[in-house]
């Protein structure tokens, strides 16, 4: 099918829940990808986050396809050896207990959530249910998950949401007004993605960790967009020098597989008994061949070490165009304020002249695949100040 025909079939069968660019890609390798009518791109986006090595890494395809070969589903009704070793690999690397697996994000958030409150009604009785997010956050698109999520603009039309969230701003103070005897967890991210790309401030992270540690207040970080590499860290927790209580994965974990993962500490890792949580499609066979390929080569400390100084070349290279006013992020997970307030406009005009890039609130957003080369971040980036010297 050519474009054309692709939009009109789309059109024609699919619920219009996505504002898509005006493109259809058919392949891809690394960094580069390919549409329907034969143009090249360079990827910017990495499917928001998902690719994290870049398309079609041959290790990645190899463990996928060979698992294909083998046994495709099981149902969790049976012992799994790919997700066994899946689970002790996240948790050897990481220092939590237990994992347990779903298929996205969401799903990961929704476990967390369950797994805090359930702690805090078995401890402290059947009120103890109460959890504190952050203004700004994005937690998810099932109705627990929006409520979760610290922005109106999701929330429209959807009420009624699940009870017992607060919506604190980010600073210690703002938490501490809406903390009660009833307030079982707070989760963060650490970054805030869709939010714009908004790190936390270090002394404010320090602050509530502590501050959660001396009141048996479970600490839950979403890293479902900073984790696996992102932020030049396996976890972008371990920037902050904190240890959370419960860690939610996803997006890059699977290497472009749907995957969710939610880790918990030890005090933590015998809550949840048979029957009180489950996912037909969690842990799938193919799906965690995937992620081991994913998590042995992202894991490696000359690969982490390489996001760090992509990340700073990929900074240093975008402060440097004209158009552009500030840059924030961590690793390659970066966002651009221009100085013309028109970040969708410009990321339209970059995908007619070969850019894949996001965008978030007014910023333009860049989550490359980790493997990208210093070739193609180059490309990239001088499509993108080309763009912006003639708009």
């Amino acid at each position: 099918m050519n474009l054309n025909e692709v939009v009109k079939k789309e059109h024609e069968n699919i619920m219009q829940t996505y504002s898509r660019f005006n493109l259809a890609l058919v392949s891809g390798k690394g960094a580069c990808a390919q549409d329907t009518e034969g143009r090249k791109y360079i990827d910017f986006t990495s499917g928001i986050g998902v690719n994290c090595l870049g398309f079609c890494d041959d290790n990645w395809v190899n463990a996928v396809t060979s698992q294909a070969a083998k046994l495709q589903h099981t149902s969790n009704l049976f012992y799994n050896p790919v997700q066994v070793e899946l689970a002790e690999k996240l948790c050897s690397l990481t220092g939590f207990s237990k994992v347990f697996f779903g298929n996205s994000g969401a799903e990961a958030n929704e476990c967390a959530i369950k797994l805090a409150r359930k702690y805090g009604t078995e401890k402290y009785g059947e009120n103890h249910n109460k959890i504190i997010t952050l203004k700004n956050s994005f937690h998810g698109r099932t109705v627990t998950t929006l409520s979760a999520t610290g922005q109106d603009v999701f929330h429209k039309n959807f009420t009624p949401f699940t009870e017992g969230f607060f919506y604190a701003d980010a600073d210690i103070q703002s938490v501490k007004e809406f903390t009660s005897t009833d307030t079982c967890a707070i989760i963060i991210e650490l970054i805030q993605g869709e939010g714009g790309v908004l790190p936390m401030n270090p002394q404010f992270v320090k602050e509530l960790s502590e501050f959660c540690r001396k009141n048996d207040i479970l600490l839950i970080v979403d890293e479902v967009q900073t984790g696996v590499g992102r932020t030049s860290k396996l976890y972008c927790f371990q920037n902050y020098g904190i240890m959370p209580d419960i860690i939610t994965s996803a997006k890059g974990l699977g290497g472009g597989l749907p995957i969710g993962a939610c880790l918990c500490s030890e005090k933590l890792q015998n809550v949840m008994g048979v029957s009180s949580h489950g996912s037909t499609f969690g842990g799938n066979p193919i799906v965690c061949a995937g992620a081991l390929a994913a998590l042995n080569k992202v894991s490696q400390d000359n690969f982490l070490n390489e996001v760090h100084e992509k990340g700073k070349y990929f900074t240093d290279r975008l402060k440097a165009i004209e158009e552009i006013e500030y840059v924030r992020g961590m690793g390659l997970m970066l966002g651009a304020k221009l100085k013309k307030d028109n970040a969708k406009e410009i990321a339209e005009k970059c995908v007619e002249n070969g850019l894949l890039v996001l965008t978030a609130k007014n910023l333009l957003r860049f989550l490359p695949p980790l493997t990208i080369t210093y070739e193609e971040m180059d490309k990239g980036i001088n499509i993108l100040e080309n763009t912006l010297n003639n708009q």
